[in-house]
């Protein structure tokens, strides 16, 4: 039996639906391009006349200030031209003037001998005022400083009884601490040498030589003790008048040598056994105390510890009796300056450190 064989065809169910979706995909893409072609491009608008403007306003401005500084440069050079005519005019007045006083070509010698003369004579004056007796002058002594320079800023010189107190302690001896334990240690003449107690004593010498005539003074040393510096006047004024006894104070005081602590409520002891008391103390030292009337305890003394010692001796000071303070340098005690300025204060007297080469 024959099998009737199946006719073939290309236009089956699979071919449309394959070409539906071709169809399909073409207009797909052809409404996404024209939509996207319809779309609006904005494009930003920017307007350069504003710009230009204020350029424009800014290059006229420009110009108007070149202009003016223009102005300003003439009128300088003006100026120059008048102070030039006026220097020049004021140099030909000078030299007029110097050839109206220039001595006449013949008086030469005659101008030379007369100066001559009046040399002689101003040196014979001189030699006359220094043979007056000294007595007449105002001070019993004299001392000339490095310089020559006389003065005591804001330290009221003078008073009827006059007290120095110089510190005799150890530290006298140098600024720094190292120095001061190297010279203990030396020779009598080495430390007498030493440039710290050289000023100390130029300052008693300085401050003697201003001693009023009419008035009285006492010199006392004080470390640990005091130290009056003629022995036999504990206690007693010296007329100034007896310049042979001022003398004798001035260098006994200076044959001294630094040594011990430091008693400044002993110093202030002075103050308060002088019958009658001072109206004018002097005080040299270089820092606080370092121990009262007794010894202390331990063998060193805390800075505390000397503002407390200080503040002790304050005591024993009268605020009626003015105490002037000359401080000289002293390593590692940084309160010294405002406690000796606190005396000032309290006394009505005066607080000072000077120069390294004063008196």
């Amino acid at each position: 039996m024959l099998v009737k064989r199946r006719e073939f065809s290309i236009f089956t169910l699979s071919f449309l639906d394959i070409m539906s979706c071709g169809f399909g995909a073409v207009v797909l893409l052809f409404m996404i391009s024209k939509h996207a072609t319809t779309q609006p491009v904005e494009r930003p608008t920017y307007d350069y006349g504003v710009e230009v403007g204020a350029l424009q306003s800014e290059i006229a401005a420009t110009r108007a200030g070149i202009e003016q500084l223009r102005g300003r440069v003439a009128a300088r050079g003006g100026e120059l031209e008048e102070a030039a005519r006026a220097a020049l005019a004021a140099r030909e007045a000078l030299t007029e003037e110097q050839r109206k006083q220039a001595p006449p070509k013949g008086g030469g010698a005659l101008d030379i001998a007369a100066l001559k003369v009046a040399v002689l004579k101003l040196e014979a004056d001189k030699r006359m005022l220094l043979s007056q007796p000294f007595e007449k002058s105002r001070y019993v002594r004299s001392v000339v400083g490095e310089g020559n320079r006389e003065y005591l800023t804001g330290v009221q010189l003078g008073g009827r009884r006059i007290l120095v107190l110089l510190d005799t302690s150890a530290s006298m001896l140098d600024e720094k601490l190292i120095n001061i334990m190297r010279k203990r240690n030396m020779d009598a003449d080495a430390q007498r040498r030493s440039g710290k107690w050289q000023r100390a004593l130029a300052t008693v010498d300085w401050i003697a030589a201003h001693f009023p005539q009419a008035s009285s003074f006492q010199i006392v040393g004080f470390d640990t003790q005091l130290h009056y510096a003629l022995p036999g006047t504990e206690g007693k004024w010296l007329p100034v008048k007896d310049s042979a006894r001022l003398d004798a104070a001035v260098e006994a005081i200076k044959q001294r040598l630094p040594g011990g602590g430091n008693s400044l409520e002993r110093a202030f002891t002075v103050i308060q056994t002088m019958n009658p008391p001072p109206d004018n103390v002097y005080l040299i030292t270089d820092g606080l105390p370092t121990q009262g009337l007794e010894a202390p305890k331990g063998a060193s003394v805390t800075g505390l510890e000397r503002k407390r010692l200080f503040e002790t001796a304050l005591k024993r000071v009268s605020a009626t009796i003015p105490i002037n303070t000359i401080l000289l340098p002293l390593e590692g005690d940084p309160v010294a300056p405002s406690a000796y300025w606190q005396l000032a204060r309290i006394t009505q007297g005066a607080f000072l450190s000077p120069s390294d080469d004063w008196p």
